[in-house]
């Protein structure tokens, strides 16, 4: 019978540390979960899975280069699912070496402490749709040239060439998952999609009056956290090491969204005007459930991006 197996997940406690503990766990692995020291455990999206009992919890600092060395030393893991570092886009705005530092520098930093500890072990970077940022016209493949908008999609970049150059130069089995938006119940409140959910939820029981949003018209290639762990997991899984798109190959606007999640309320939304002049009005009351704010536009925003996942399709 073949040996147990460790898998180490950094960022553990988001939305894809949640699920992907959730598969491995099923899949009969050892699994170790890095976070942040905190005062006070944040540990609701594991519990929501039922999970948090079964899963080694240890803290980590990505910044911190012998942190890094030391929680490999110590999990000596078969594999190693980077989900760690600051991930959100607009906060990448106000804190951009922070988002360096996690999410750019400490991948290198993960790399090179696998590289010495544990070379026979695999790495699954959670690369970001965001390394492309600008689209002329169709989807986005593996062989898309790179243009982020943002100090979010910098950091990425640097982390998604770390692990290209890694695999090249010492031969390790890393790969990149190109991992376009993706969503659950169990997502951040600071993303926009949690935010519409929650905010006309509180409107349908009485509570919040109005929904503000940014670009109404900004994009994205939506698809279900659930399924896109199962891809992180079967790249590991590959005899070589690659990196793939992970992507619904649908895109959708923010103005689609709100109105699919207020029908589900019972909300039958119009938009009127465009840009910062629009408004959302409730078709049943007349009354106005969302208005757009300049607050919440991005200094610079990628063009919509939609995905094509047919390498991954492929491959697995």
């Amino acid at each position: 019978m073949r040996a147990q197996k460790t898998a180490l997940i950094t960022g553990v406690t988001g939305q894809d540390g949640a699920y992907l503990t959730k598969l491995l766990l099923e899949k009969n692995y050892r699994v170790v979960g890095a976070m942040r020291r905190a005062s006070t455990l944040n540990l609701p999206r594991l519990a929501a899975l039922g999970v948090v009992d079964d899963v080694e919890l240890m803290t980590l600092d990505m910044q911190d280069f012998i942190s890094i060395t030391q929680l490999i030393k110590d999990v000596v893991p078969d594999e190693i699912y980077n989900l760690g570092g600051q991930s959100s886009v607009q906060a990448s705005f106000k804190q951009p070496l922070y988002t360096a530092q996690t999410s750019g520098r400490g991948t290198m930093s993960l790399l090179e402490a696998m590289r010495i500890i544990a070379p026979e072990a695999r790495l699954f970077e959670a690369a970001s749709s965001e390394i492309f940022g600008q689209n002329p016209v169709g989807k986005i493949d593996e062989s898309h040239d790179f243009h982020p908008r943002s100090p979010y999609g910098v950091a990425k970049l640097f982390a998604y060439w770390s692990v290209v150059n890694y695999r090249e130069a010492y031969n390790l089995h890393a790969s990149n998952g190109l991992m376009f938006n993706h969503e659950s119940p169990l997502r951040g409140m600071e993303f926009v999609t949690r935010k519409i959910t929650t905010t006309l939820a509180q409107i349908a029981c009485g509570g919040q009056q109005q929904l503000m949003l940014g670009n109404l018209d900004n994009a994205r290639d939506w698809g279900f956290a659930g399924d896109y762990v199962e891809a992180m997991w079967l790249m590991l899984q590959q005899e070589t090491a690659d990196d793939y798109i992970v992507a619904s190959g649908e895109t959708h606007s923010v103005r689609e969204f709100v109105i699919l999640a207020a029908a589900a309320m019972g909300m039958q939304i119009e938009f009127e005007g465009e840009g910062l002049q629009a408004r959302g009005i409730d078709k049943k009351t007349g009354r106005q459930l969302v208005s757009v704010s300049e607050d919440f536009y991005r200094p610079s925003e990628p063009d919509p991006l939609v995905g094509d996942a047919s390498k991954a399709h492929k491959q697995f």
